[in-house]
Parts: structure tokens; C-alpha cells; sequence
């Protein structure tokens, strides 16, 4: 029988996605039946069909989540919060032992690899299970001109051959890959304004999403984008630029996403995660 006096467990999320947020939110509540995210409509993950274990009752959770700090003013999630970096994969390790971790997952951006291969050695440094909470990424329909590349530095040069008016909307992070494009005017979008080094030809738009296919259009409109360069994030909450920009036949460039690190379980969704902390508290508590 499962234990009832031992503390509540812990999950540390390493969040900052809408996907985070929504699968703390469910977390904290006690993990209700109800669905705690979107449907994902034709995605794959590694966890298979929800299970007996996956749907049992488990104990009340203490949930943390944890930000990066990049975001001047970041919506926080429900549960505990802590903000700021680990200090590397063993510091990482480090939190995790001192602070009782039962389970990681690792809900940051699709581009985070960095924290990503962390929180990869820190769990099997400290004994943690892992998960790896990944959105699908976006696919091209008819009528898209998608040009894929796999760096910041592959899709800056791709750039001149294909336009001069670009919407840039790969985040403020990473301005400095399109710095040397002086003959280019760039649309740059982003949360927090941008810091130099960054294109000398460059008008700031600061805005949070979800953005609106109406407004995507008027932008590419008013501004004459001829050429839009984005990450491959996936988020139905920026999604509406890449319609705008088939309607108007404006070539994109696509950055790929990194892997996520080799043996760590994906889910697709914050329901196959909650699946996978159900069934694998289920277990510790049968043993």
C-alpha cells in the first residue's frame, strides 16, 4: 500500500513555455482527470497509450517551478517559483539532492539546449527521472516556401539571395548572427528589448504573443516584409505569421530545433506528462 505519511512529492519543472505553466497548473490542482493542456492532433512521443498506472491516483505533489530570468517580467505558473540559473549541470544536480527531487521535467523552450544537456547530466548525476515536455513543430502546408536551416548564422545568410525587408522573430538573443547584414532592414519582435550587438538597420516591436492572423497580415502589409525568419518553436500562439505570410507569398526561413538529448523520454503535451509522473509514482509506490 502506498506510503500516506511520506512528504508530498516533488517535481521541478524547468519551465518558462505555456506548456509549463499549464502543466504546473494541473500539477498543483492535485492532477485532476480533466485534461490540463490543448489536444495535440497527430503528434508522436515515446510514451505510448495511456496505461492502468498512468490514470491511478497518486499523492498530493509539491511542485516547482523554475525560470531562467531572461524575461523582465515572466508569467509566473502556479505552485513554488524560483528564478535564476543552477549554475551548470552540477549545480543542478546539486538543487535536485538538497531539495528531495522525485522527478525533473524539462518543459524550457525547444531551442534551450543548453539547460536541455543540463538537466540531462544532472539527472543522471542525482538519480532523477527526466522527461523532456516538448510542443510539436510546425509543418509546412501548400503554398508555404520554407527554406530550413539549421543555425542562426545558416539562416542570416540565406537572407540576402531572398529579400530586404525582414521580420525577424527568432527572439532578442540572438541579434548578433544578423549584425553584419548592413544592407538589410530588419523587424524585430520581441518581449524585452534587444541589447547590441544587432542589425545597424533595425525597428523594435515589443509585444508577447498570442498574435492574431488579422494583425500577422497587417504587419507583413505595412511594414513590406518580403522575407520572414523564425525558429522552429511550434507555438500555436505565434503560428499565425507563417498563414500571413503564405497568403502573401512571402518566403520564410526556418530554423531547426535541436534534438532533445539522446535516452530522454518526450512527451508531447502537458497530458502525456502528467501520464508519465502518474505512472511513474504509481510504480515507486507498488514497489
Amino acid at each position: 500500500m502506498p506510503d500516506t505519511a511520506r512528504p508530498p512529492r516533488h517535481v521541478l519543472i524547468l519551465g518558462g513555455t505555456t506548456e509549463a505553466r499549464r502543466l504546473a497548473a494541473g500539477l498543483a490542482a492535485g492532477l485532476a482527470r480533466e485534461p490540463v493542456g490543448e489536444p495535440v492532433v497527430g503528434a508522436e512521443s515515446v510514451l505510448g497509450r495511456e496505461s492502468a498506472a498512468a490514470s491511478a491516483p497518486v499523492p498530493a505533489l509539491r511542485v516547482t517551478s523554475s525560470l531562467a530570468g531572461r524575461v523582465a517580467a515572466p508569467r509566473l505558473p502556479a505552485g513554488e517559483v524560483r528564478i535564476g540559473g543552477f549554475g551548470g549541470p552540477e549545480g543542478l544536480a546539486r538543487w535536485l539532492r538538497e531539495h528531495a527531487v522525485d522527478a525533473l521535467i524539462d518543459a524550457t523552450h525547444p531551442f534551450a539546449d543548453t539547460i536541455s544537456h543540463n538537466a540531462a547530466l544532472a539527472a543522471a548525476t542525482a538519480h532523477v527521472p527526466l522527461l523532456a515536455l516538448r510542443r510539436p513543430g510546425w509543418v509546412p502546408g501548400p503554398g508555404d516556401e520554407w527554406h530550413r536551416v539549421t543555425s542562426l548564422d545558416e539562416a542570416a545568410s540565406a537572407l540576402p539571395a531572398l529579400g530586404s525587408r525582414i521580420f525577424l522573430t527568432t527572439g532578442r538573443m540572438g541579434l548578433s548572427h544578423f549584425a553584419h547584414l548592413t544592407d538589410l532592414w530588419f523587424l524585430v519582435r520581441s518581449v524585452d528589448a534587444p541589447e547590441p550587438p544587432h542589425p545597424p538597420r533595425m525597428t523594435t516591436l515589443l509585444d508577447r504573443g498570442p498574435f492574431t492572423l488579422e494583425g500577422e497580415r497587417a504587419l507583413l502589409r505595412d511594414h513590406r516584409i518580403d522575407v520572414v525568419v523564425t525558429k522552429d518553436s511550434g507555438a500555436a500562439a505565434t503560428a499565425a505569421k507563417l498563414t500571413a505570410a503564405r497568403e502573401a507569398g512571402v518566403p520564410v526561413v526556418v530554423v531547426r530545433r535541436p534534438p532533445v538529448p539522446e535516452g530522454v523520454p518526450v512527451a508531447v503535451g502537458p497530458d502525456e506528462a502528467v501520464q508519465w509522473i502518474r505512472r511513474l509514482f504509481s510504480d515507486a509506490n507498488s514497489r
